[in-house]
């Protein structure tokens, strides 16, 4: 319901007649879920935008575009910056640098805001034409900006809020992965239908001969007998590692306290750490242990492309059911972020498809339900918002750094560990998730 609230809103930017009309054709919804509906679809539309630019026929035209075309006097003699290879990545660089730092803006702007009636709710809710031309003009100037050391520099920004939006992206899972067991036990222990019981062991079985699936090809394509070590270490390690989480969670004490933990909510943590590892061993400098995906069936050549392969694909497959779900979301699942009780999404006791103004004769279809208190913290959401935008231009550049080799095109050491720390912390918030109702018994961890 929310998403065609919000396309009723996006139809407003092509004039009242088609507002009018879509508007006519949709149910009530509450502004918060419209709003925040309206926000992910403006962070699809630019991730797109970046993907278009990564296509194989657009290269030839952006080596015309400025940073590219006077790249030979702005970058200094002992850096690189090789516009045949790099020119996808540099643009992406370049639309993320805007929508990021329109999301930061937002956040400063929202900072404190307590119901609709704050001067401030119209930018929040409103005006979206304007905020569409602002931010296709600031893509556009953003093309503008000399080389220079912009692309090296913002990599650093770009690599700590997506290091940022893991450690969200890692609660949201784990959160997920709790309610999904929580809704499949519940049901078995309500009908005692042997389908949700065969619906249980059948996930929690395919999730895991895909991880263990994964391990093995991992250990076929990124080791080899002699050499590749640290590749070995990480891929053993972290399968060490998913076994003894998988035992804990079955662990007596444990099912004591939380009775509806069980391996599948440990197969879907085990398969995202695997994830997470290969992801890793992917930016690997040592190109002898990292083939990369394009390398292992099309050859060493092409390696060292800037690709859109399929590690991207997936890891924006991960980051926008993420976003999606953290959009609409519950105040109860949101506090698991900030431990307060207003983060994202509060129901403020309102009932979805209600709208009082409808009610006393009024057309309008969507309505505010935040005078008395914000559904969500509108500054915190910017702030998610903005690191999502970080990580999708990491993700997309395969972690590049500018100006590095060609030789290292889809390699970046610290990119390599930031993703296998944050497999262990993965890992580590899952394990605290089933033992802190033992450890602190007297607290409510619902």
């Amino acid at each position: 319901m929310g998403l065609v609230c919000s396309t009723a809103q996006l139809a407003c930017l092509c004039g009242s007649a088609a507002c009018s009309f879509c508007c006519s054709q949709c149910p009530s919804c509450r502004n918060s879920t419209s709003t925040r509906i309206m926000y992910a679809l403006l962070l699809l539309l630019g991730t797109i935008a970046a993907c278009i630019t990564l296509a194989p026929g657009l290269q030839n035209v952006l080596k015309k575009v400025p940073f590219c075309a006077n790249s030979s006097s702005y970058v200094p003699s002992d850096v690189t910056l090789d516009c045949d290879s790099a020119v996808g990545y540099l643009a992406v660089y370049r639309i993320c640098f805007i929508l990021s730092l329109y999301f930061f803006l937002m956040s400063v702007i929202m900072i404190r805001v307590k119901s609709s009636h704050d001067p401030r709710a119209p930018i929040q809710n409103g005006f979206w034409a304007i905020k569409y031309l602002l931010i296709i003009g600031g893509m556009i100037g953003a093309f503008f900006i000399p080389e220079k050391s912009f692309g090296s520099t913002w990599m650093y920004f770009g690599m700590l809020g997506g290091f940022l939006f893991i450690i969200i992206q890692l609660i949201l899972i784990v959160d997920f992965a709790h309610s999904w067991a929580d809704a499949w036990v519940g049901n078995f222990e309500e009908t005692e239908s042997k389908g949700w019981y065969a619906a249980l062991l059948g996930a929690s079985f395919f999730n895991y001969v895909v991880s263990i699936t994964g391990v093995v090809l991992l250990y076929v394509y990124y080791t080899h007998e002699s050499t590749c070590a640290l590749n070995k270490f990480f891929i053993s390690f972290n399968l060490i590692l998913c076994v003894i989480t998988s035992i804990v969670s079955v662990l007596p004490t444990v099912q004591e306290h939380q009775p509806r933990s069980g391996l599948l909510q440990s197969s879907v943590v085990t398969l995202y750490v695997v994830y997470l590892t290969w992801s890793g061993i992917s930016n690997s400098p040592d190109q002898q242990c990292n083939p990369g995906f394009l390398g292992i069936f099309a050859g060493n050549d092409a390696q060292n492309r800037v690709t859109f392969d399929k590690e991207s694909i997936i890891g924006l497959i991960i980051w926008f059911s993420c976003v999606l779900y953290s959009s609409l979301r519950t105040a109860s699942k949101s506090s698991k972020i900030t431990m307060s009780e207003n983060v994202l999404v509060q129901d403020n006791g309102a009932v979805e498809g209600r709208n009082p103004d409808a009610e006393s004769g009024n057309d309008a279809k969507v309505w505010d339900n935040e005078e008395e208190k914000v559904a969500y913290n509108w500054s915190f959401f910017h702030l998610m918002f903005a690191l999502a935008t970080l990580y999708v231009m990491m993700t997309l550049t395969n972690w590049y750094k500018p100006n590095s080799s060609l030789d290292t095109l889809n390699a970046n050491a610290a990119s390599m560990w930031v993703k296998i720390i944050s497999s262990w912390m993965c890992l580590t918030l899952y394990v605290w998730s089933l033992i802190a109702p033992a450890v602190f018994p007297n607290r409510d961890f619902s």
